[in-house]
């Protein structure tokens, strides 16, 4: 490579650096563990890569655990765009693909092709769900809410009203990639519901 494509190279990857940081100021509805502070989206994203290290051996199949870190980590750069949908909207579609593939080909788009290519592939793995490592992935996308609003009495759940059966239905997802972590997260709503934090 010459140094003039080298140095061409390093200004797109510069360029997508200095982009991302704006992830940082999106913030989602769920609060920080035992805090009121909200959590942004730079924060999720790399506490669910902490998670799949963690609990990789609590996975249903073997995946490659480099793959799934780089999923969780670009899998909310759309929102730069597109912004942060709460899971729990009614009004608003979670699943905004439309919106979502532009902001990943403007945001990925802005990386050298090589790069641009592997990025959109990755986050796009991760939004059809249907590999090992994307069910891994979202597994922890859904599970992480689940203990910072535990840890919070409730949190958004209970601020916004959501019940045991409403939240049950957005978590099922966690089964397809662990069923030890979908045990343990039936447990915890259920000590929930008994505790009287969410509704029945």
């Amino acid at each position: 490579m010459t140094v003039e494509k080298n140095e061409n190279r390093l200004q797109k990857q510069l360029e997508f650096i200095r982009e991302i940081d704006k992830v940082k100021y999106i913030q989602r509805k769920t609060r920080l563990f035992e805090s009121k502070r909200h959590e942004n989206d730079a924060e999720h994203s790399w506490h669910l890569a902490m998670m799949c290290l963690t609990l990789a051996e609590h996975a249903d199949e073997k995946f490659d655990t480099l793959r799934t870190i780089k999923m969780v980590l670009i899998h909310d750069l759309v929102e730069i765009d597109a912004g942060d949908t709460f899971l729990f909207d009614a009004k608003k579609d979670h699943v905004n693909t439309k919106d979502e593939l532009r902001a990943a080909k403007r945001i990925f788009g802005l990386l050298p092709k090589d790069q641009a290519d592997e990025m959109i592939s990755v986050w796009q793995e991760f939004e059809e769900g249907k590999t090992p490592e994307a069910r891994f992935a979202k597994a922890m996308d859904r599970f992480e809410p689940a203990l910072q609003n535990e840890s919070n009495g409730g949190g958004t759940w209970k601020e916004y009203g959501i019940g045991y059966s409403q939240i049950k239905e957005k978590l099922l997802g966690i089964r397809n990639g662990s069923l030890t972590i979908w045990r343990y997260t039936q447990e915890l709503l259920r000590k929930m519901v008994v505790e009287r934090i969410i509704s029945s």
